[in-house]
């Protein structure tokens, strides 16, 4: 946006490199800058930032399971996944995490509002909840779910089973059917063993 104006891109690209080198602005990447404190109003949302590292893209797996208060844990590093290469981008602001996932599987997301004119790509909590069963290796067992700790008010069983079966995966499908039953023998009240 800065090189539409009527300076030369040279000089736009010498301001910006002073105004980094002064701490008035965070290079996050090649072309990706945010205000630094205290010159900004508000702190650069992470999932905004994560959104706009890697394109395409959205915040997904535990960040997004964590986000919708599905499981507990808070997560220090935003995960998303991507259908471009896999990788770890460290910035000033923090790491994140892309994972690599088949174009096929590349949907369940919406925009979400991340803060004052900040805006993610977030996946819904049943697919983020399917992307983490997908890129686990091998079968998805009892003590994996378990583990989770996922919040049996914090999915929609209907929409992750019809989830499950619009991928055609046989491991997510079962995946699916597993955590359905946990969480209805947890919603039950009886003990997930």
């Amino acid at each position: 946006m800065l090189l539409a104006g009527p300076d030369s891109p040279a000089e736009v690209r010498r301001q910006l490199s002073r105004w980094v080198a002064s701490g008035r602005l965070i290079q996050i990447r090649r072309g990706l800058y945010a205000p630094a404190p205290p010159y900004a109003r508000e702190a650069p949302s992470l999932f905004a930032v994560a959104s706009r590292l890697r394109r395409p893209s959205y915040v997904s797996l535990e960040s997004a399971l964590a986000y919708h208060g599905v499981i507990p844990e808070s997560v220090p590093v935003v995960t998303s996944v991507t259908t471009g290469r896999p990788g770890r981008v460290g910035t000033p602001l923090g790491d994140f995490i892309y994972r690599h996932l088949r174009r096929s599987l590349f949907w369940g997301y919406r925009q979400i509002d991340a803060g004052r004119d900040q805006k993610a790509f977030m996946a819904d909590p049943e697919k983020a909840l399917l992307d983490l069963f997908c890129l686990t290796p091998g079968p998805v067992r009892r003590s994996f779910v378990r583990h989770l700790r996922v919040a049996p008010e914090g999915l929609d069983l209907d929409r992750l089973r019809r989830f499950a079966r619009r991928t055609a995966s046989p491991k997510l499908m079962q995946a699916a059917s597993l955590t359905v039953k946990l969480l209805q023998d947890e919603r039950r009240g009886e003990v997930m063993l």
